[in-house]
């Protein structure tokens, strides 16, 4: 069962959500309409409905556990978010320095290991693995540039 300050987090986070697709659909009928059947507007439309469909869910869910959860403290919990603030703020400074694989990896590495990850060396494998196949699929097969580093990757 969940406590009260996750079931109220969890519908804040679906209430910033829904919000968040809002302002893309505003932003998407913006967008210049051109003749063809999908113009640039389509995909933003659809990435934000399926934003909302979430948000809508997280709300409704939050709703729902919100009045029977119990009072609960997390120990440890600011510091983590602090901790995850901080590795997110790393990846944006090392970001163009580094390259999009390596900040990538740390950026996972780092993220799972303050939300509970066991600790091996396989995470590392995990998320070199992951970051080095966003990379492949935007960088080299879409042609989204992504940030090299000195390495190439």
């Amino acid at each position: 069962m969940q406590d009260r300050r996750t079931a109220f987090s969890t519908g804040l986070f679906g209430a910033l959500m829904l919000l968040g697709a809002v302002v893309i659909i505003v932003d998407a009928t913006r967008l210049p309409d051109e003749s063809s059947a999908m113009g640039p507007a389509a995909m933003p439309v659809m990435v934000a409905v399926l934003l909302g469909a979430v948000g809508i869910g997280l709300l409704v869910q939050a709703k729902i556990r919100l009045p029977g959860a119990p009072r609960a403290e997390l120990p440890g919990a600011w510091w983590r978010v602090v901790a995850l603030v901080a590795v997110l703020l790393a990846f944006a400074l090392l970001l163009p320095l580094v390259g999009y694989v390596l900040t990538a990896t740390g950026l996972f590495v780092g993220a799972a290991l303050l939300l509970g990850a066991p600790r091996r060396w396989v995470l590392l494998a995990y998320g070199w693995a992951l970051a080095a196949a966003v990379f492949f699929v935007f960088d080299r097969l879409i042609g989204l540039s992504l940030p090299s580093g000195p390495w190439g990757f």
